[in-house]
């Protein structure tokens, strides 16, 4: 399902996040935010889907048991530090949309363990699962798409010997839900 959330954009190459109705909103300029109805802000990612989650809980994107709610979190963590972070890294110290100056060293140093968190990953979807989870698409699979389109955006390369992640990504990018949100 889809939730209906009233969209705000902030150009981060802008430095749109610096404007004061943002740092109302989020006083260190981070995104994403969330505004809540009683006019007060989530601005974690975690706690924005926590709490999308409970008020929405069909379909349940976390879990329906303690412990496959516990893995579903494991996981997203794992996309989180070992994809998403190393990408972000390596985009910041190369060619920073926001701009960063230029870190060779950081950007090296993320190139060399970006590929563990991604042949866990493989080696999981390897397996025959559809989502990184499992059967059903979770927060992980959301975090891997945004590592993923990021990566896209920043140019920064995914080896092709990641057969089967780059086979999920093909696979999740068709779905609808992912097409009206992923433009890469």
């Amino acid at each position: 399902a889809v939730i209906d959330i009233p969209q705000v954009s902030i150009n981060l190459s802008k430095g749109e996040q610096r404007n004061p109705e943002h740092l109302a909103r989020n006083p260190l300029g981070r995104l994403p935010v969330l505004e809540l109805n009683d006019g007060s802000c989530l601005t974690e990612s975690l706690a924005i889907i926590e709490y999308l989650e409970e008020c929405y809980p069909h379909p349940p994107m976390i879990g329906r048991s303690p412990l496959e709610r516990a893995r579903v979190r494991e996981l997203e963590r794992i996309v989180e530090l070992r994809v998403l972070l190393p990408v972000g890294r390596i985009i910041h110290a190369t060619k920073s949309p926001i701009g960063l100056p230029p870190n060779p060293e950081i950007a090296s140093h993320f190139h060399k363990i970006l590929p563990e968190g991604l042949g866990l990953l493989d080696a999981r979807f390897a397996e025959g699962r559809p989502f990184v989870a499992g059967d059903r698409p979770s927060i992980a699979d959301c975090t891997l798409a945004a590592a993923l389109q990021f990566a896209r955006f920043g140019k920064v390369e995914i080896d092709p010997t990641f057969s089967h992640l780059l086979q999920w990504d093909a696979r999740y990018r068709e779905r609808a839900v992912a097409k009206s949100v992923l433009t890469l």
